[in-house]
C-alpha cells in the first residue's frame, strides 16, 4: 500500500510525530509550508494563530508537487489551533482535491484537541477515514513511549 503523510508542523511537534509515522509505515512525507514563515512566540503566537482560525483565514502555502491519485492511504496531520486543525492544512485541502481515499488522521496538542479531528473529518466527504489519533506534546515525552504509541497505531491502519 503506498502511504503519504501530509502535514504542517508550527513548533515540531507535528513534524516529530510525521516522521516517525513515515518511518513505520515506509511512507512518503509532504511538510506544509506557507509563505508567512514568520515565527511568532508567546503571546502573539497564540493571537496570530487564533486569529486565522476565527477569521477563517487559510495561509498562502509554498509550492508543492504531490498526486494524490498514486496513493492508497494518505495520513493527515497537524497542530490544534484554537480548537481546530492548524489553517495551512486547510489550506492544503482547499486546493487539492482527495476522494475516494483510505485516510488517517493526527493531531498534536498541549491543552486540548477541541473538535480539531471532528473539524477535519468535515473537510473530506467523500474518503473512508481509517484512524485517529491525537497527541499530547509528542516533543516532551518520552521518546521510547511515543514510538511505541505511533506503532500500535500504524498497525490498525494497515488492514
Amino acid at each position: 500500500m503506498k502511504t503519504l503523510v501530509v502535514y504542517y508542523s508550527y513548533e515540531g511537534n507535528s513534524a516529530l510525530v510525521a516522521d516517525q509515522i513515515k518511518t513505520a509505515l515506509g511512507a512518503e512525507i509532504l511538510e506544509l509550508k506557507t509563505e508567512d514563515d514568520t515565527k511568532r512566540t508567546g503571546f502573539a503566537k497564540y493571537l496570530w494563530g487564533g486569529k486565522q482560525v476565527i477569521t477563517h483565514k487559510t495561509p498562502k502555502l509554498k509550492p508543492y508537487t504531490v498526486t494524490i491519485e498514486d496513493y492508497d492511504l494518505i495520513i493527515l496531520g497537524a497542530p490544534v489551533w484554537a480548537g481546530s486543525p492548524a489553517p495551512a492544512l486547510q489550506s492544503f485541502l482547499g486546493e487539492t482535491k482527495i476522494s475516494g481515499k483510505k485516510l488517517a488522521l493526527f493531531c498534536c496538542h498541549a491543552g486540548g484537541k477541541g473538535k480539531s479531528l471532528d473539524k477535519l473529518k468535515t473537510l473530506l466527504p467523500g474518503n473512508t477515514i481509517v484512524g485517529e489519533i491525537d497527541f499530547v506534546n509528542p516533543a516532551g515525552q518520552d521518546r521510547a513511549a511515543l514510538t511505541k504509541q505511533i506503532a500500535e497505531w500504524v498497525k490498525l491502519l494497515q488492514v
